[in-house]
Parts: C-alpha cells; structure tokens; sequence
C-alpha cells in the first residue's frame, strides 16, 4: 500500500478543505504532516461553513481516523478551540490522534512573532503572528517542547526556562501589547483541555497502518509556493509543504508515496506580503475578489487576486510530483468576457517559462494567452457534460499545458458541488 498526498499548488487558500473533506470517504487515515494554525481549511456542509486549523479535514467523516503529524506545530489554545466547536455539533473527536513529536507553540511564541514581525517596518514578511516562525525556530534551534513533553515530570521546569528565553529575547525588539500572563492561563488550561486526545508515536503507527494494509491520505497546509526551500523566499512559511514534506512530517520512506493531488484555483490568489506575478491591482482583480469571497479563512484578510499563472504551476507541479489535478472556483469565472492565462514571463528581457531564482527582485512581465469566457452559470453543476462547451475548452487547454489531468472540478463550496472526471 501506499500514502497519497493532496496539497495546494499555489500561495495557498486553493480549497484543500473541501477536497479533503470528499476523499475521505475512500480512506481509512487523514494525516496533517506540517504547518501551524495559520492555515484555515473550510468545508461547507449543507448550510454550516466549518474552518479547520488543526485538525485534519477527514474529521466529519465517520470511522476516518485523523492524525495530527510530526510535522505540525500546534498551538492547544487554538486544538482546544477546534475541539469544543466539533464537540458541541456532535463531531466525535476521539478519532483525532496527535503526534508525540509534535511541537507546541507556547504564548511566548505568538510574542516574539508580533515582536519581529513590527520590527521589520515596511519590510513585514505578512505573518499571521500565530508564533508559527518562531516554534519552527525553537524546533530546528534544539530549544522546543514537543506534545510528548507534557508527559514528562520536568515539563513545566523546560516550560519555564524556554519561556524566560524568549522574554529575555523579545527586549531586543520594540515593545508590543501582549499580555504574556492572561494567554499563559488560557494556554495551560487547554493543554489539559486537549489531554482528552491520544497521543502516538506517529512513525510506527503511520507504517504498521500501512502494513495492514491501511488507505492512507497526508493533507498538506499552506501552499506550495510558500514552502521555506522553494518557495518565494523570504515571504514563505517555516515548513516543507510539498510532497517531499510528507515524508519527515509522518515519517515515512519516499517509496510509500503513492497519487499526489494538486489543489489550484481557475485563477490565482495570495494572502500577505511578497511577489505575485499575475497580480491584478485593478477594477479586474476586485471583482476576482468579490465573486470568489476571497477573505483569509484563518486573518479574515482581503486576499490579493490575479490571473491563473502556468509557469507557477509548472513549477510546482515538478517539485511535487503531481499527479492529478483538481481545480477549484471554475464557477467564479462564469461572468468574465475573457479569461486571461499567464504562458510565460518576460524576465529581464528574456522570454522564459521558467521561474527565477528570486521572484522578489526579479523584473518580471507576464505573457498572457486570451481565453474566450463561457458566460454561463455553471454554479453547483456535478456533471463534466453540463458545462459549457467554452469552460471545457478552458480546462483543456489547462491539462494540455500542464501535462497532468484534471481529475476534479469544484464549482461552488458546497460539498456536491463537485465534478468528478
């Protein structure tokens, strides 16, 4: 047996959630391998909108067993959050499994993030000041504290001595309204909150699954170009998540890696600071951004909105491995005249198709391809042969440059509005 992956092939917010959230019927275990609770998953259910930030979006699934991987970085306030929300619908949350060698972003954390974040002045990376950065830093510095610990007699003195750290640290930064004792109270309290969860050892139960022949889906946060390798470095998040990625994030062996889904968006978004090619800063991109609700699942922030950029999907696409692809948000398309599709950048005055070593500094003019709209309502519609003959020209045109199928086709953020190819 193998491990399939699904992950987001763009800045992020492609609609992993829903995705997810369809699969599972078809496997036994929904593994998170890495990110924090920046990244907020949302799945619409007849007429209740959920947002995950923790949890594994197989959980409305019954006998679907959700872990929480290595990888992941979590903060009990926001797991605790998430658990009495599912809780008081009557979601069963005793299929939820959590990692030992996960890490915990502690107050202190979420301190020093909005602390360096205010630092940088007009230079901000655009964190979410969930204390994500500076976890992954404690991580790879050797100084963290993982779930495992809260097992352990001297967890509140390696609690203490990490914390006075980071105080210590924080006082090179400019001062920031945090109250470090209030979120400490709060944060102890959901530590024992989420308690209720059990913990594993991830590695050997990942692959003893496995072993009995276990379906197995890794779900991946953020997305691809936000991974701190490569990524749009430096205004990426602190963890690998491409494919490569599910490997530490679980533990397991590159072989098991079976089917990789690749989640985008029939046009592009991205949340916060850093380059984005395609970028439309015009009356275009506003209405991008009103018909596709694009407001941060997790920030509520407005998201900046552009045309779909194949040479950033290309990319991807190659470092990932995809296999399948699944577009998201075709029905936000439905009221333009054309469609613009980014084939090529103009980079220094050189036609390429190829991303540059630092997209930040480079000097970079998408070339476009003008598609003809379709004009129609293709809103809720399930079925490939009920679209418009235009819109499939579209997606067709995107397999063809892309070399990878369309597998699926969401057209609105109900759970049936889906296609399935």
């Amino acid at each position: 047996m193998s491990v399939d992956v699904l992950l987001g092939l763009q800045w992020g917010d492609e609609g992993k959630g829903k995705i997810v959230d369809y699969l599972a019927d078809d496997y036994d275990i929904i593994a998170r391998f890495q990110g924090g609770p920046n990244a907020g998953h949302t799945i619409v259910i007849g007429d209740r909108k959920h947002v995950l930030h923790t949890i594994p979006s197989g959980v409305f699934r019954k006998d679907v067993i959700n872990i929480i991987g290595n990888g992941v970085v979590i903060d009990p306030i926001v797991l605790a959050r998430e658990l009495r929300a599912l809780q008081d619908i009557g979601v069963d949350t005793s299929n939820i499994l959590v990692a030992r060698k996960a890490h915990l972003i502690l107050p202190t954390h979420r301190f020093l993030d909005a602390a360096s974040e205010a630092s940088k002045g007009k230079q901000k990376i655009g964190s979410t000041l969930r204390g994500i950065g500076p976890t992954y830093m404690d991580k790879t510095g050797r100084n963290g504290l993982r779930i495992g610990d809260i097992e352990k007699d001297s967890f509140l003195d390696r609690y203490n001595s990490l914390k006075e750290k980071h105080i210590q640290l924080g006082k090179i930064y400019p001062e920031v309204e945090f109250n470090i004792e209030e979120q400490e109270k709060e944060w102890f309290e959901c530590l024992d909150f989420i308690k209720q969860l059990e913990f594993i050892d991830n590695t050997y139960y990942i692959n003893q699954a496995l072993k009995e022949g276990k379906k197995i889906l890794a779900e991946g946060a953020q997305g691809s170009m936000l991974d701190i390798d490569y990524g749009t470095y430096p205004f990426v998040t602190s963890s690998n998540t491409l494919t490569s990625g599910v490997c530490v994030g679980l533990g397991l062996a590159p072989q098991h890696i079976g089917k990789v889904f690749g989640i985008f968006k029939s046009y592009c978004t991205r949340v916060g600071s850093g380059p984005f090619p395609t970028e439309l800063d015009n009356e275009v991109g506003e209405e991008l951004r009103k018909v596709g609700a694009e407001f941060g699942a997790t920030t509520g922030r407005p998201r900046r909105t552009g045309w779909v950029d194949l040479p950033q999907l290309k990319y991807t696409i190659m470092l990932s491995g995809v296999t399948h692809l699944c577009v998201t948000k075709l029905d936000c398309l439905n009221g333009f005249k054309e469609i613009q599709a980014a084939t090529h950048y103009k980079v220094d005055g050189n036609i390429t198709d190829q991303l540059p070593y630092d997209l930040t500094d480079a000097d970079i003019t998408p070339q476009y391809k003008t598609i003809e709209g379709w004009l129609e309502d293709t809103d809720g519609v399930s079925d490939y042969d009920q679209l418009p003959a235009k819109a499939k020209d579209y997606l067709s045109f995107l397999e063809e440059y892309l070399g990878v199928p369309v597998m699926m086709i969401s057209t609105g953020p109900e759970r049936k509005s889906l296609i399935i190819r």
